[in-house]
């Protein structure tokens, strides 16, 4: 995996639809190194993936490019990050649980 636009890409093809069914969520991710935001639009069992900040988004996850090449790669545990201080999470941290859920290894 070469960039963060890969890694959120392949995050979007590790989606499962049946978990999002009746969500409406937006969950943010602003990659520190590369200055870079992104919104991944959950709703009714879609996922869109949109580039730059979303006012709506219901949590963002703050990361650099290395931790969320981990996490989507399955070589970083997302909990594991957060307890190291590679991963913040800002807005209801309890959704941020639900993308194991939405995007399971």
């Amino acid at each position: 995996m070469t960039s963060v636009v890969d890694a959120v890409q392949k995050m979007k093809e590790k989606f499962n639809p049946a978990a999002a069914a009746g969500l409406d969520l937006v969950f943010g991710f602003n990659i520190t190194d590369e200055d870079k935001q992104y919104a991944l639009i959950v709703k009714d069992g879609t996922c869109e993936l949109q580039e730059g900040e979303n006012a709506d988004a219901n949590c963002t996850l703050v990361m650099d490019s290395e931790t969320l090449k981990g996490i989507v790669s399955g070589e970083t545990d997302g909990m594991q990050a957060f307890m190291g201080g590679k991963l913040r999470v800002e807005g209801d941290m309890m959704l941020s649980m639900k993308l194991s859920e939405l995007f399971p290894a």
